[in-house]
């Protein structure tokens, strides 16, 4: 086990994301009727091309061996079954406009929903915000997407307070990406982790926090890099 400070004792890491969970369904119900923010639109869902959903389909054992590297600190992360495509998962970049999975250039993602009234997920940003720095670049990309209903004062403004700053902007006021994942089995609440490679393939995924400055979470992005 690492010897890194968890971020939370287990049992308060269970009530932790159960409400989060609860509040999260709430929000969702509650958007769902009357979506607002830039992206009027965001949608997961399976690359509409028969190749692109027959080379997700065939990552089985990619899947199987990048969820055998998640030990330790990101012991959560479950491998996709199967792995679909999730290039079509869109939400709005850091210049406001909106963009998919497909528009990262390749790089494999671990995509993260965060929002500021999530314990759990406020306490992980700086450990994902450093996961960035040291590892992302043209290979891989941490894409933190804030569900935070209403404008982008108050995520902008926790952001700056923690000294996150190499995360880029990410954002869907409209909790249309928390939906639909939910609606695919795989959102239970917040925070949400996805790791998608760089054809836009979902490969493992998991519910809840983990410490992501972690030599661990460093082993399973290495992993999937090199499939």
């Amino acid at each position: 086990m690492s010897d890194r400070r968890k971020l939370f004792p287990a049992s308060r890491l269970i009530v932790l994301s159960a409400l989060a969970g609860i509040l999260a369904g709430a929000l969702a119900v509650y958007v769902t009727g009357s979506p607002s923010g830039n992206n009027a639109g965001p949608q997961v869902a399976t690359d509409s091309s028969d190749a692109g959903d027959k080379q997700c389909a065939a990552k089985v054992e990619t899947a199987k061996t990048v969820a055998a590297a998640a030990t330790g600190e990101v012991a959560a992360m479950l491998p996709a079954d199967p792995p679909v495509s999730l290039a079509s998962l869109a939400f709005n970049g850091p210049d406001g406009k909106p963009m998919t999975v497909a528009d990262h250039g390749g790089r494999t993602l671990l995509v993260n929903l965060w929002a500021t009234w999530c314990a759990p997920c406020r306490a992980e940003m700086p450990a994902l915000d450093k996961l960035e720095s040291e590892m992302g670049g043209e290979s891989f990309e941490v894409v933190a997407i804030n569900v935070d209903t209403g404008d982008d004062a108050k995520p902008k403004k926790f952001l700056q307070e923690t000294n996150v700053a190499a995360l880029g902007f990410y954002r869907d006021s409209t909790m249309k990406v928390f939906n639909d994942l939910k609606g695919r089995g795989l959102a239970l609440g917040l925070p949400v982790t996805l790791l998608i490679d760089k054809d836009g393939c979902l490969i493992s995924h998991m519910n809840g926090p983990a410490e992501w400055a972690s030599a661990d979470a460093r082993t399973l992005v290495e992993t999937a890099l090199a499939r």
